[in-house]
């Protein structure tokens, strides 16, 4: 504790100030977290929710699935994915944000190339930028192994390769 933050040097209204931040940092802390939460269960429920109707439309209104209906549920999935890692780690890797960069991209060269019959620049553009977020993916992978940003945490599950399953 620095002389500053001594009690006994503090004037009368800096000792208010102190026990008034004391009191309602609980409080406000609880309102972050709540909001934090709340925001996390809207997101997965929306996300639970378009992912539902689309797989509804896809199953009710065309005979077969196409790549692009997948990649879109794909998509769904993987912000599912972040949504419940995010909801246990605190953290967002960016990489997820980057797999679904790659898959919306992916779809739409698909759509692309299916719905505008057009090949050349535009082809090697979109598959260019699928190319770029692949390399940027593998630089945060390997930046992230060299030099990561804490201590590894341990696992938070099992699974069969741990030895820890049931057989």
């Amino acid at each position: 504790m620095s002389k500053s933050e001594d009690p006994a040097n503090l004037t009368p209204l800096e000792r208010f100030n102190k026990k008034w931040h004391d009191m309602l940092r609980p409080l406000g802390s609880l309102l972050v977290d709540m909001f934090h939460y709340v925001g996390l269960f809207l997101i997965g429920a929306a996300t639970v929710w378009a992912a539902a109707l689309n797989f509804i439309e896809i199953m009710g209104k065309r005979p077969h699935a196409s790549i692009e209906d997948l990649l879109l549920l794909f998509i769904f999935l993987e912000i599912g994915a972040m949504v419940g890692i995010y909801f246990k780690t605190n953290h967002m890797p960016v990489r997820f944000l980057m797999y679904v960069a790659i898959t919306a991209v992916t779809r739409h060269l698909i759509s692309f190339v299916n719905h505008s019959g057009a090949v050349g620049y535009e082809i090697l553009v979109v598959a260019g930028t699928i190319m770029l977020l692949a390399l940027a993916l593998l630089c945060i992978r390997y930046a992230s192994h060299q030099f990561p940003s804490g201590p590894a945490r341990p696992p938070t599950f099992k699974t069969d390769l741990d030895g820890g399953g049931e057989k």
